[in-house]
């Protein structure tokens, strides 16, 4: 039981040393030896868990999502008005992008791998743009969104909204305005999707979302 606890103890560092050096340098200029160093692991430890490079970025998506899908779990509450967890979700994304190293290499990685996949296999991006059209079409149904709104196309407008708002913030490194960004996004596009009388509402409430990560 103590081997196995210190070998999992050993994964979790390679994952967190894997996650900053991806975070840092990228997909591509990030070296195993610079992992190992990072990571303060021996190249045994290292290849006892993971084979390949891509085996350990994999690792850290399915991490990092998972991480990111926990922080979001009150959202997924069906208490939780469908509109409000889309607001949530977004702003919880630009948290952990900044706050969190495993999360913010996680959606670094899935655009720079190329597929989008974690060691599972599992389309990342398919998976929350399939929560974010679920999330859509109960919005619709509350009422929060136009009744002649299609929930898959809407879906995938705030799933593109939160990656654009995320790339462009990682691109022009200016991670610390991703919140104040998303609230933008917001004030702009809530006219778009919601009946009149409820815009102000959801302004305000996409605002005071904001306060909570940008004082």
């Amino acid at each position: 039981m103590a081997r196995q606890a210190r070998a999992e103890i050993t994964r979790d560092s390679v994952l967190a040393g894997a996650a900053d050096v991806f975070l840092r340098l990228g997909y591509a200029n990030a070296s195993l030896s610079e992992i190992i160093a990072q990571s303060n692991v021996t190249k045994g430890a290292l290849y006892f868990h993971f084979g390949s490079k891509e085996e350990l970025a994999r690792a850290v998506v399915d991490q990092g999502n998972e991480r990111l899908i926990s922080a979001c779990q009150g959202f997924f509450d069906p208490r939780v008005p469908a509109l409000e967890a889309c607001i949530g979700i977004t702003y919880v994304v630009a948290d952990l992008t900044m706050n969190d190293p495993m999360v913010g290499a996680m959606l670094k990685l899935t655009h720079q791998i190329g597929d989008y996949r974690g060691a599972a296999g599992d389309n990342i991006a398919k998976t929350w743009g399939e929560t974010h059209r679920l999330l859509a079409e109960r919005a619709i149904a509350q009422g929060d969104l136009k009744h002649d709104l299609d929930p898959e196309t809407i879906g995938l407008l705030l799933q593109e909204m939160t990656t654009g708002v995320h790339i462009v913030a990682v691109s022009t490194e200016s991670i610390d305005q991703m919140a104040t960004r998303m609230e933008r996004a917001w004030f702009f596009l809530l006219p778009s999707i919601v009946p009149d009388e409820k815009v102000a509402y959801f302004r305000e409430f996409a605002a005071r979302r904001l306060r909570r990560y940008v004082q």
